[in-house]
């Protein structure tokens, strides 16, 4: 068993997870705007981005940036100056860190030099459209960004389609349609779902309706904003999805049981990836023994 405590010595600082807002600026938290304030550096998605927020806000700090193209980079870097007794905020372009943002990394590589971590609660936006939705928001499951290859996010959405939970998926405009058409294909006409498009901002909408109606008022009107889409479980399950992940089982133990439940491959490494908080491709390497060559 390991166990860190947050508070402040002198020889370590901090990583502390800001989240900030998706759309209206007042939904960041007087806590943050101080944790901005005080820390030595952030380490911002985009920093032109997060220079926005701070010019709001009348933050002067430091900016480095870290994203998805850096991170092996940046980490060693970032933990190095964490070590030397600096504070670090991290901070995506909006919302929560690490989810479906940049930051996992970061965390692991922090709590493996047992440096404390810090999170600050905030916006999300999965959770935001949840309650608003109508949909049942108990129990739900989180699976954010699809696959952008059509056969492989074909893979995935058949391997949810068991799920009786409320389900959350984050998508692009310019992907709306297609994925809407293939939810519809791979879960029902009828399935009960809703889009949340813009949320907290000035063209803030909910659509309700089955998949069917969502695929085809996407494929007939202009799609602008960010979506987050919604869901219905399965009401009646044939087989039964497999949640709960032993993170002692090897990994290839964990997607041949996905796969035994009838999901298929790719959406079973897909999940476990998830699970586990790591990327598909390294699942994929250790699954196919491609690690180990």
């Amino acid at each position: 068993m390991e166990r860190t405590r947050s508070f402040k010595t002198e020889a370590q600082g901090h990583l502390y997870l800001v989240p900030t807002p998706i759309g209206n600026l007042d939904d960041m938290t007087f806590r943050a705007v101080k944790t901005l304030q005080d820390a030595d550096l952030i380490a911002a998605e985009d920093t032109r981005n997060t220079q926005k927020l701070l010019n709001h806000f009348e933050i002067t700090t430091k900016q480095i940036s870290f994203h998805e193209h850096n991170t092996q980079e940046r980490i060693p870097q970032l933990v190095a100056k964490l070590q030397q007794g600096l504070d670090i905020a991290q901070v995506s372009d909006a919302g929560m860190p690490s989810i479906s943002d940049p930051g996992h990394e970061l965390v692991n590589a922090c709590i493996a030099a047992h440096i404390p971590v810090v999170p600050l609660p905030g916006a999300n936006a999965g959770l935001t459209a949840l309650i608003a939705s109508g949909l049942a928001p108990q129990p739900f499951y989180f699976y954010g960004f699809l696959d952008r290859k059509p056969k492989d996010q074909r893979a995935e959405i058949e391997g949810l389609a068991q799920r009786p939970e409320t389900l959350i998926f984050y998508e692009a405009p310019h992907r709306l349609k297609k994925t809407l058409q293939n939810l519809a294909t791979g879960f029902g006409d009828d399935r009960p779902a809703v889009l949340c498009r813009e949320l907290t901002k000035r063209y803030e909408e909910f659509l309700r309706g089955t998949l069917a109606e969502l695929a085809e008022w996407a494929a007939t009107d202009t799609v602008r904003g960010e979506f987050v889409v919604l869901v219905g479980g399965n009401p009646a399950p044939t087989t039964t999805a497999t949640t709960a992940v032993d993170l002692s089982e090897p990994v290839e133990v964990q997607v041949d049981r996905l796969i035994a439940a009838g999901e298929k491959p790719n959406a079973a490494i897909k999940e476990v990836a998830n699970l586990r908080g790591v990327k598909k491709q390294a699942i994929y390497n250790t699954y196919h023994h491609l690690d180990k060559e």
